[in-house]
């Protein structure tokens, strides 16, 4: 079975506090979830139409580990602090 990669882009962090908070809540939750922090930091570099603002990756046993701790109480309850605070997107894209 194909490990699954759960992936945040950030485009900005428009509310600082409410960012810290979410993290605060987030990364747990994702953790208890069975994610595998491998980067959490602003992009080195950017090409084509990227931009060099922060990038989370956590690797998950399966796409469906990655899709039920996104779906957690948990890590909803994070979002619910988050409010606005990024504009981000987040994909969960299966490995190789």
């Amino acid at each position: 079975m194909a490990k699954g990669y759960f992936v945040s882009i950030y485009r900005a962090i428009l509310d600082q506090k409410k960012f810290a908070e979410y993290a605060k809540l987030a990364l747990p939750a994702l953790e208890a979830g069975g994610g595998k922090f491998l980067t959490r930091s602003a992009a080195v570099a950017a090409y084509e139409k990227g931009i060099k603002e922060r990038v989370v990756i956590l690797e998950f046993e399966s796409v469906e580990k990655a899709i039920a701790a996104h779906e957690s109480p948990a890590y909803q309850a994070a979002l619910k602090v988050l409010d606005g605070g990024a504009d981000r997107e987040i994909r969960i894209v299966p490995g190789m």
